[in-house]
């Protein structure tokens, strides 16, 4: 089978197409051959090295796929011909993997194949930013960074099933289109944001901040919270790692938290099905919605790793998989 895989930390260059064995046959795993995958940051970080979790090379990226289940250990609850998502951890980027059942999520009818490849990470992070780490609340309102990329986009949709306010903040307005399309109840540019959230929430501010940028924008996201607001630290796709005048938390009783989905999982592999079990009918009934990512060929992982590097993509990027 293909494979697009890491050979050594040289940024997404390094990257290479190369024909790999198929996984090995295991009666406790499903065996799914693959239609699509995900490109996530972390695929962006990982070709640096400087992704958190350093995996030996070479080594194929790529953390969720979707396609056909092909065989399925009995009594698993997934049968041949059925269509699914997973999470592959050992890498997605290959047109079969093998998975433990845990890790496998049956598509409803109203998710695509190839928007299924790329939903479980970014939905699963940002339901469990809003949900396990802000503790959300029936009518409260969320500010949302990068809310034209793929976590912000899911942040929104996820927000939105959820039946919450979001106020998108985006970089262009061609990025507030995209924002608005996914579902943003309001957008403002990133340059002077805090003062249009102060402005659209009557002064109060929002109730949770979701970041996955950092940068210097940081202090003023703390600034736009209201009394007892919480803000959620996802990752820093601006580059820099901010710091907090801890006097500010005590001011407004404001919260900050991590938000590192990945970590939890280590410590409790079964979270997923949780939050898939929550989710599920939220997608059959069509009150939480997948959109259809950019998809590029295989052949072409370097360029999609490069669309996230220059922050020119919106919403979730994917690589097809199929011969």
């Amino acid at each position: 089978m293909r494979a697009a895989q890491l050979t050594e930390h040289g940024g997404p260059d390094a990257v290479r197409v190369a024909e790999v064995p198929e996984p090995a046959a295991h009666p406790s795993l499903v065996v799914v051959d693959l239609h699509a995958a995900g490109v996530s940051f972390p695929d962006l970080l990982q070709t640096t090295g400087a992704y958190q979790v350093v995996r030996p090379l070479p080594c194929t990226l790529g953390a969720e796929g979707a396609g056909v289940v092909r065989s399925a250990p009995r009594g698993s609850g997934f049968t041949a011909g059925q269509r699914v998502a997973v999470l592959a951890m050992d890498g997605a980027w290959q047109q079969t993997v093998a998975v433990p059942p845990q890790l496998v999520f049956p598509l409803p009818d109203s998710v695509s194949p190839t928007a299924g490849a790329g939903m479980l990470v970014n939905y699963l992070t940002a339901h469990f930013a809003l949900d396990e780490r802000a503790r959300y609340r029936a009518g409260e309102t969320v500010l949302v960074h990068g809310a034209a990329g793929g976590l912000g986009v899911a942040a929104l949709q996820v927000a939105a099933g959820l039946d919450l306010e979001t106020i998108a903040v985006v970089s262009t307005e061609e990025k507030a289109a995209v924002a608005k399309a996914n579902r943003a109840t309001h957008t403002v540019l990133a340059d002077g944001f805090k003062d249009r959230v102060l402005e659209l929430t009557g002064g109060r501010g929002v109730d949770i901040v979701l970041d996955p940028v950092g940068g210097d924008r940081f202090t003023d996201s703390l600034r736009s919270l209201a009394p007892g607001g919480r803000a959620v630290v996802l990752g820093f796709t601006g580059g820099s790692i901010p710091t907090a005048k801890v006097n500010r938390l005590l001011l407004r009783n404001v919260s900050v938290v991590g938000a590192g989905w990945g970590e939890y999982l280590r410590t409790d592999p079964g979270y997923p099905a949780r939050q898939w079990a929550a989710l599920d009918p939220l997608l059959r009934d069509g009150t939480l919605v997948v959109p259809e990512p950019t998809l590029y060929p295989l052949d072409e992982a370097s360029e999609a790793l490069r669309s996230l590097e220059t922050r020119s993509a919106t919403g979730k990027v994917a690589l097809d998989l199929r011969p």
